[in-house]
C-alpha cells in the first residue's frame, strides 16, 4: 500500500483502537449530540477550505451580487422551507435508536461511521475507477484487508512470495449483491476447467501447455486435456484459480495471450447455453448449488439472474434448531454423486435474517473433503451478512491492554460453544459475505465479499478500457456486479473501524453485550407466561435441556431463580449463571417467538389457524402502520411465517408440538421476532427496559387474545358466514343466550355505525367491547 503514497503516511487499519460503547453512538436520547454538531461542521469547513484553496486564482461564479437578487432569496427560501419540511416528514421514521425497537436488523448507526460517510459523501467518490475515488479506492483496499482479518483469513507477510494465497475483499452496496457475485464467481470457477480444455486442443497459442497436468479432487495425477467433463468440473477451487499462472510460469504464455486464446470458449463469452451444448452428453445433469431451507432471497434471484434457474437451487431442511440439517445436506450431496450432478457450491449461513441460527460450517467443510475423495468437489460459501461481526469476538487485541480495562464481571458474554467452533472455521470458507451495514452498524448501503483466495476475483472481471489504466493503478471497481458504488460507504466502514476495531474490545464488545441483553429476553419470555395467565409463549431456540434430552423442568426451574429474577449485580456474581447463559437463546441476537392461549378451562388452544391469527394480531398492536405518528408506539416488533414447505417437517412439527397444535391440520407457523444490537444495559438506576418491554408485550397479548375473541364471537354468530352480521343472525344468538329484544336493539344502536341494518368486522371490533361494558354482558353468560 505505501506504493501509492509519495508524501507522510497514508491511513492504515491496524492499532488497538478505543473501548468506550458510549463514544462510539449518539445515544438513544442524542448524548452526544454537542460533540456529534461539532464533528459534522467541522466536515463541512475542512471541505470548504479544500475548494477554496484548490486553485485560488481561478474565478469565484457565486458572488456577494449574486446572493443579493431576488430569484436567489427566493430559491433559498425554498430550499428553506422544503428541507425543513422534509425533516419534520422524516421524523415519521422507525426509531432504530430506541430499546424499545426490536423490528429489523437495525439499530443505531457508529458515529465515526456516519462522519465518514457524511466526510466522504461531500467530495461524491465513485469507487468504480481509482481516478473518480482516488481517496476511497485506497480505503476500499484498506477495509477489505481489514475484513478478511476479522473473519479469520490470513494476510500473508509481503515477504512470502508469488504463490502465497492472498484473501481479498471488496465493499457491495448489500448482502444480496454480495452473495450474487459469490455464486456468480462459483459458476465460472466450475467450468473454467472446461474452456481451457478445448482452448488447449483448439488455440494454437496455447499448445506449448498440451501437457500440463493436474491433481483431480480424488488425488489423482493426470493431463487436464485427457480429462473427462466430470473431472474437470469437480476440481478444487485452489487447483483450479493456480492454472492461468501456472501457464505463464511454467509454460512463459504471457497473460495477454492466455485472455486473447480463452476469449472463444469461456463461459462469460459463450454463455450458460452454448456451453451446455458443447458439452453435449459430457454433462448430462443440471448443475445445482445447494442452500439452506433458512437462506436469503438473494440466492434464488442469482439463479434468475445467471441463468442457473431457481429450479437447480435445492433447498436444504433445517432440524429442531432453524440450522442446515447435515444429514439431509449428506444425501443430497449422494445423490448429486450418484447422478453425477456437478455441484456449484454449497452456502451455509451464519446469521439467519428470522432465527438468526448458524448452520454447521465446521461439519459441511469437512463434508465436502469426505466427498472429494470420491471425486465430487464444490466452493463452500459463508452467508455472514448478520453474522460475520461476531468473529470480532474472537480476534485478539491489536495493542497493548487498556490501563482502563475492568477486571470484574461484565455485562457481556462470548458465544456458545456451538457458534464459536463455526465462527472459527470461517477461514476454510471460499468466500464470505458480511454486511457492516448490518451488525456493523454502518449506515447503507455498505455490505461487503471476501474471497479466501483472491484470484477468486478474476473469475468475474469485465476489463473496460476507458476505465482501467494499467497495473500500476490501484482499482477494486472492475470487481463484482456495480457499476457505480459511493465512496462514502467505504469511508463510512473506514472510520468505524479505525475506532471501534473489529477485535474483542471493539465489534467485539457491542457484539458481547448485546449477546447478553439478548439471552436474557430469551430468559425472560421463557419465564414471562404466569401460572394463572391464559397464554403460553414459546421460543424457537430450544433449552439445552431440550436438545440434550435433560430435565426440562429442572432447568427452567434454574432460568427462573438465578438467571431472571435476580438483580444485575446478583447476576454477575453467580458463575454457574453466567456460564449457562451463553448457552441459551439463539445463536445471535435475533430472537423469535410464538405466543399461543389457553381455554378458560385452561387447556392449550390446539388449532393452528387460531394461534397465527393471534400473533398476527399481537404483531398488529406491535408495528408501524403507514402515515402513523411512531411517538404512540411503546414497543416495535417484527413477524415472519415457518413453512414447511421451506423449513421441512422436521422442524415445522417439532415447534407445532412445543406450541400444542401438533394435531391441528396446517404447515405454517406465524412468529413474532426480536433483534436486540444495544449494548446498553437493560438495567439502570431510573429502571428495568426488560420490565417495560414484559409489560407492554403482555399488554400487546391480552388486547390481541380479547380482540380473537370478539373475532370468534363474530363468527359464532356470522352463521352465513358472509361477513358481517344481519338482524336475524344477532336476533337468533342474542335469544339463544337468554337476551331480550330490547337488548338486541341496544347492541344494533351501539354496533351499527352505518345504519344500514347490519354490523361489519370492522363495527363489531370497534363498538363491542363498550357493550359489553355497557350492557355487562360477562354476567349474563350465566343465563345462557
Amino acid at each position: 500500500m505505501k506504493q501509492y503514497f509519495q508524501f507522510g503516511d497514508g491511513p492504515f487499519l491496524k492499532g488497538a483502537g478505543t473501548r468506550s460503547p458510549e463514544a462510539w453512538f449518539l445515544g438513544p436520547k442524542a448524548e452526544n449530540a454537542d460533540e456529534f454538531e461539532r464533528l459534522i461542521v467541522e466536515a463541512v469547513r475542512d471541505h470548504s477550505f479544500w475548494r477554496r484553496n484548490f486553485h485560488p486564482q481561478d474565478p469565484t461564479h457565486i458572488t456577494e451580487q449574486s446572493k443579493r437578487h431576488p430569484s436567489y432569496l427566493h430559491a433559498m427560501d425554498s430550499l428553506k422551507d422544503s428541507f425543513r419540511s422534509l425533516m419534520s416528514f422524516l421524523k415519521k421514521s422507525v426509531p432504530f435508536f430506541s430499546d424499545r425497537y426490536q423490528g429489523h436488523m437495525n439499530w443505531d448507526t457508529s458515529i465515526p461511521s456516519v462522519l465518514g460517510y457524511f466526510a466522504a459523501m461531500l467530495y461524491n467518490p465513485n469507487n468504480v475507477a481509482f481516478e473518480g475515488s482516488t481517496a476511497t479506492t485506497i480505503l476500499e483496499m484498506l477495509v477489505g484487508d481489514d475484513l478478511c482479518r476479522m473473519l479469520g483469513y490470513s494476510l500473508p507477510d509481503e515477504g512470502a512470495g508469488e504463490k502465497a494465497i492472498r484473501p481479498w475483499g471488496h465493499i457491495t452496496c448489500g448482502g444480496t449483491v454480495a452473495n450474487i457475485e459469490a455464486i456468480w464467481s462459483s459458476r465460472n470457477l466450475k467450468f473454467y476447467p472446461l474452456s481451457l480444455r478445448d482452448a488447449l486442443r483448439s488455440e494454437p497459442s496455447l499448445s506449448a501447455a498440451r501437457e500440463l497436468v493436474v491433481t483431480t479432487c480424488d488425488g489423482r495425477r493426470a493431463q487436464l486435456g485427457a480429462l473427462d467433463a466430470w473431472s474437470l468440473l469437480n476440481l478444487k477451487v485452489d487447483e483450479i484459480l493456480a492454472l492461468p499462472a501456472r501457464l505463464t510460469q511454467e509454460y512463459g504464455i504471457s497473460s495477454d495471450t492466455i485472455t486473447a486464446a480463452m476469449a472463444g470458449h469461456s463461459l462469460q463469452h459463450l454463455g450458460i447455453q452454448e456451453l451446455y451444448r458443447r458439452c453435449g452428453a459430457d454433462l448430462p445433469c443440471s448443475p445445482v448449488f445447494l442452500v439452506p431451507a433458512t437462506k436469503h432471497y438473494s440466492f434464488p434471484k442469482a439463479a434468475a439472474v445467471l441463468g442457473i434457474g431457481s429450479a437447480n437451487v435445492l433447498d436444504i431442511p433445517v432440524d429442531c434448531d432453524a440450522r442446515m440439517s447435515l444429514s439431509a445436506l449428506e444425501a443430497t450431496l449422494k445423490r448429486c454423486l450418484d447422478e453425477r450432478r456437478p455441484v456449484y457450491t454449497v452456502v451455509s449461513v451464519v446469521g439467519s435474517t428470522e432465527e438468526s441460527a448458524v448452520d454447521p460450517l465446521k461439519a459441511i467443510l469437512d463434508l465436502r473433503h469426505r466427498f472429494q475423495k470420491e471425486g465430487l468437489s464444490f466452493t463452500v460459501h459463508a452467508d455472514a451478512a448478520w453474522g460475520g461481526y461476531f468473529a470480532s469476538i474472537l480476534r485478539p487485541d491489536e495493542g497493548p491492554r487498556a490501563k482502563d480495562a475492568p477486571s470484574g464481571p461484565a455485562a457481556e458474554i462470548g458465544m456458545s460453544r456451538y457458534v464459536t467452533a463455526q465462527l472459527s472455521a470461517l477461514g476454510r470458507a471460499d468466500s464470505i459475505t458480511v454486511d457492516p451495514h448490518k451488525s456493523g452498524y454502518v449506515p447503507y448501503p455498505a455490505g461487503a465479499l471476501c474471497y479466501r483466495n483472491s484470484a477468486m476475483r478474476d473469475m468475474v472481471t469485465f476489463k473496460a478500457p476507458y476505465i482501467v489504466h494499467g497495473d500500476a493503478e490501484p482499482t477494486v471497481g472492475i470487481y463484482g456486479l456495480e457499476g457505480s458504488k459511493p465512496g462514502a460507504a467505504v469511508a463510512a466502514v473506514y472510520l468505524s473501524h479505525k475506532v471501534i476495531r473489529p477485535t474483542r474490545s471493539g465489534y467485539g464488545q457491542l457484539h458481547r453485550k448485546a449477546l447478553f441483553n439478548c439471552k436474557r429476553f430469551y430468559a425472560r419470555l421463557l419465564c414471562l407466561a404466569r401460572r394463572e395467565d391464559r397464554f403460553i409463549i414459546v421460543p424457537v431456540p430450544r433449552l439445552p435441556a431440550e436438545i440434550g434430552g435433560g430435565d426440562v423442568e429442572s432447568e427452567l426451574q434454574f432460568i427462573r431463580e438465578r438467571i431472571d429474577r435476580p438483580s444485575l449485580e446478583e447476576l454477575l456474581a453467580d458463575p454457574e449463571a453466567m456460564a449457562v447463559l451463553p448457552e441459551l437463546g439463539p445463536d445471535q441476537n435475533i430472537l423469535t417467538y410464538a405466543v399461543n392461549f389457553k381455554h378458560p378451562d385452561g387447556s392449550i388452544n390446539t388449532s393452528l389457524e387460531m394461534m397465527n391469527r393471534l400473533n398476527k394480531a399481537i404483531y398488529d398492536l406491535l408495528s408501524i402502520a403507514p402515515g402513523d405518528d411512531i411517538y404512540h408506539y411503546r414497543m416495535i416488533v417484527s413477524t415472519t411465517d415457518f413453512s414447511e414447505e421451506h423449513y421441512g417437517n422436521v422442524f415445522i412439527e417439532d415447534y407445532k408440538r412445543r406450541l400444542g397444535v401438533s394435531a391441528s391440520v396446517g404447515s405454517t407457523v406465524t412468529v413474532l421476532r426480536s433483534t436486540m444490537m444495544a449494548p446498553w444495559l437493560l438495567e439502570s438506576p431510573e429502571g428495568s427496559i426488560l420490565d417495560v418491554l414484559e409489560l407492554e408485550l403482555r399488554d400487546a397479548i391480552f388486547k390481541a387474545m380479547m380482540r380473537d375473541s370478539m373475532l370468534q364471537a363474530f363468527e359464532e354468530i356470522d352463521t352465513n358466514r358472509d361477513g358481517a352480521l344481519d338482524v336475524a343472525e344477532i336476533m337468533a344468538k342474542f335469544r339463544e343466550k337468554g337476551f331480550h329484544d330490547s337488548e338486541v336493539d341496544e347492541f344494533l344502536q351501539v354496533c351499527d355505525l352505518d345504519r344500514n341494518g347490519s354490523v361489519s368486522v370492522s363495527e363489531f371490533l370497534g363498538a363491542f367491547s363498550h357493550f359489553l361494558v355497557k350492557t355487562k354482558l360477562s354476567g349474563r353468560e350465566a343465563r345462557g
